[in-house]
Parts: structure tokens; C-alpha cells; sequence
């Protein structure tokens, strides 16, 4: 257990290290930046236009949808890559399993195909 933890130190190492330089940033922005915001600066902006909506509009399910479609195909694409790298060391319960995944992964998108998701108007 020692050497697992032991291998893992550069990587904390250079999360406190990645930490502190962006903390050191944000504070060097805030004391040696101007903060004088005026009207022009804090109204919203969009698009070129004053805004002519109020921000808080219901979203169609469509958005919900496509967003679920993606983190499908995200979720495949992520676990797909170390899968197939360690795929001759896990045998055929490391493909089974992966069998399983990705069919449940086809049913998050038979899913989204049955409800019109990909369909644009």
C-alpha cells in the first residue's frame, strides 16, 4: 500500500503546485487590476442587443435530450480507451462486462431515437 501511495505523490505534488498558481493568480488580478465596473459593464449583454427575454424561459426537453446523447457517447469514448488498452489481460469477463455497458448505453439511445432527439425541425 506504501508503494501505491508513494507513486501517487507527484501527482499531489503538482496538484498543490497547479492550486497555488492559480490561487496566486485570481489574487494578483483582484489587487493589481482596476475594479471600477460602471453601468455599461454590469448590464447583460447579448449578442450585440439589450436583452429582450427574461432569462428564466423553460428550456425545450430537446436540450435535455441531446445533452443526455452526449454524455452518453462521452461516457463510451472515456471507459472505450483504457477498455481496449488492458482488453487482452481481462479476458472474456472484461468483455462481457463491456458487452453489458454498451448495451446499456444502446438503450440510452434507442431511447433518445424514439423520442426525436435527432430529429431537428
Amino acid at each position: 500500500m506504501e508503494t501505491l501511495l508513494r507513486e501517487y505523490f507527484p501527482i499531489l505534488v503538482f496538484l498543490a503546485i497547479a492550486g497555488a498558481i492559480s490561487i496566486a493568480m485570481v489574487a494578483a488580478s483582484l489587487i493589481a487590476a482596476r475594479q471600477r465596473p460602471n453601468t455599461e459593464k454590469l448590464s447583460p449583454y447579448e449578442c450585440g442587443f439589450d436583452p429582450f427575454g427574461d432569462a428564466r424561459v423553460r428550456f425545450d426537453v430537446r436540450y435535455y435530450l441531446v445533452a443526455i446523447l452526449f454524455i452518453i457517447f462521452d461516457l463510451e469514448v472515456a471507459f472505450l480507451f483504457p477498455w481496449a488498452i488492458t482488453f487482452g489481460e481481462l479476458g472474456w469477463f472484461g468483455f462481457w462486462s463491456m458487452m453489458v455497458f454498451l448495451g446499456v448505453l444502446t438503450v440510452g439511445f434507442v431511447y433518445e431515437w424514439r423520442k426525436g432527439a435527432l430529429e431537428w425541425d
